[in-house]
C-alpha cells in the first residue's frame, strides 16, 4: 500500500507542479515563466519527489514507465496494474485541484487546442505549425524511449545512484524544451489522461497516441538498455 501511495503523491505532484504552471504561470504578460518555465517545473517535479518517495515506490509517477522497467527486467509484473491505477488516480487528482482553482477565476474555456495543459497533434498552437499525428507519434516514441534509457542509467547499481534523481529530472526538463511546441509533451499517459477528462473534445479523442506512444517508447527504451547497454556483473569495472 505505501508503494502505491507513494506512487499516487509522486504523480499528482508532477501533474499539479507541471500542468498547474502551465495553467497558471506560463502566460501572464511580462512575467510569465514561458515554455522553459514549464519545462523547468516538470522536471523539478519529478527531481523532488524522486527524493522524496523514490525509496518507497521507485519513484515511476508514470505507465510508460512502469512498461518500461517491465520490459527491462526492473519490475514485477503483478504489480503492473496497481501502480498504473495509482498514478492515473493520483493525475486525475491533481488536475481536478487545478480545475477547482481555475473555476474559481471564472476563466474555463477549453475551446482551443493545448488548454489546460492537454495535448495534442494535426492543429496549430505554437508559431502556427500543426505537427502531423505520424510526427506527433515519433516524437512522443523517441523521447519516452530515451527517457527510459536515462532512467535505467541513472539507476543502474554501478551508477552514482544518489545523484539519479538530478540526472531523471533534467532529461524530463530536456524532453519538454524539445517537444512542448509538437504535442504540448506527455511521455505520460497519467498526465495526458488527467487534463483530457476535464476538458473533453480534441484532448480525449486524441488521448490515444498519448498512451500508445509512449508505452511503445517506454518498453522499446527499457529492452534497448537491457539487451545492449546494461553491464554484465562480471565486467570488471
Amino acid at each position: 500500500m505505501k508503494k502505491l501511495l507513494a506512487e499516487f503523491f509522486g504523480t499528482f505532484w508532477l501533474v499539479f507542479g507541471g500542468c498547474g504552471s502551465a495553467v497558471f504561470a506560463a502566460g501572464v504578460p511580462d512575467i510569465g515563466i514561458g515554455l522553459l518555465g514549464v519545462s523547468l517545473a516538470f522536471g523539478l517535479t519529478v527531481l523532488t519527489m524522486a527524493y522524496a518517495v523514490g525509496h518507497i515506490s521507485g519513484g515511476h509517477f508514470n505507465p510508460a514507465v512502469s512498461f518500461g522497467l517491465l520490459a527491462g527486467g526492473r519490475f514485477s509484473a503483478k504489480e503492473l496494474v496497481p501502480y498504473i491505477g495509482a498514478q492515473c488516480l493520483g493525475a486525475v487528482t491533481a488536475a481536478g485541484c487545478l480545475y477547482t482553482i481555475l473555476n474559481g477565476a471564472g476563466t474555463l474555456d477549453f475551446s482551443q487546442p493545448g488548454a489546460f495543459a492537454t495535448n495534442f497533434y494535426d492543429v496549430p498552437v505554437y508559431n502556427g505549425k500543426a505537427f502531423s499525428m505520424g510526427s506527433a507519434f515519433l516524437a512522443e516514441f523517441l523521447l519516452t524511449a530515451l527517457f527510459l534509457i536515462v532512467i535505467m542509467g541513472a539507476t543502474e547499481k554501478w551508477a552514482h545512484s544518489k545523484f539519479a534523481g538530478i540526472a531523471i529530472g533534467l532529461v524530463l526538463t530536456l524532453i519538454h524544451l524539445i517537444s512542448i511546441p509538437i504535442t504540448n509533451t506527455s511521455v505520460n499517459p497519467a498526465r495526458s489522461l488527467s487534463q483530457a477528462v476535464f476538458t473533453g473534445g480534441l484532448a480525449l479523442s486524441q488521448l490515444w497516441l498519448f498512451w500508445v506512444a509512449p508505452i511503445l517508447g517506454g518498453i522499446v527504451g527499457g529492452l534497448i538498455y537491457k539487451f545492449l547497454l546494461q553491464r554484465d556483473s562480471r565486467e570488471i569495472s
